[in-house]
């Protein structure tokens, strides 16, 4: 059942993206995907997170990559997203940039097992 246009109970979610309810709560449980909760502790998925779920598909079946991989690859791409804005901020000074963008990529190579 849709509660409304963004927000999908794990058994319409399932069908929309052709998986079994059970493999999304897999998901959940590696910390993939954080479905919200009813009140009654229903898992609801937004659009945002059947679009996680897509590539995360993709990346199993097409690529043949495990799920600590996509786990880890996942990190590295919210490292990313967070390493786009300081690029473009004219308002942090230079050294500040340099700073963060040193932290974000220290966090990397940790994830990366490079430390």
């Amino acid at each position: 059942m849709e509660l409304d246009q963004d927000l999908f109970f794990i058994s319409v979610a399932a069908r929309m993206l052709g998986m079994h309810p059970q493999t999304l709560r897999k998901y959940e449980r590696l910390g993939l995907v954080l479905p919200s909760r009813t009140v009654g502790s229903m898992r609801l998925y937004s659009r945002d997170e059947l679009e996680r779920i897509k590539l995360i598909k993709r990346l199993v079946d097409d690529t043949g990559i495990n799920l600590a991989g996509v786990q880890r690859l996942l990190s590295i791409a919210e490292v990313v997203q967070r390493l786009r804005p300081l690029m473009r901020d004219d308002a942090l000074s230079a050294r500040d940039t340099r700073r963060r963008v040193t932290q974000e990529l220290d966090e990397l190579s940790r994830m990366l097992g490079f430390d």
